[in-house]
């Protein structure tokens, strides 16, 4: 399910990306991953607050329906 979806409160793991490559180089720098585990806080105007590692990082809606986990 994309992540702009995802219930609040649970430990999700990112199994897809599907932007391009400067993106995806640009989150990985971030900590966001193929298998690395994100937690979303909040759901806000379409805006995705969630904890990734120790940090919180806010994501737009468009990035956030482009990012998958299960």
């Amino acid at each position: 399910m994309p992540l702009a979806i995802a219930p609040i409160n649970v430990k999700l793991r990112i199994i897809k990306i599907l932007t391009e490559e400067k993106t995806k180089k640009h989150l990985g720098n971030l900590g966001v991953t193929i298998q690395s585990e994100i937690t979303i806080l909040s759901h806000s105007g379409g805006n995705s607050v969630c904890i990734v590692k120790d940090g919180r990082l806010a994501l737009d809606h468009e990035l956030s329906k482009k990012i998958f986990v299960a």
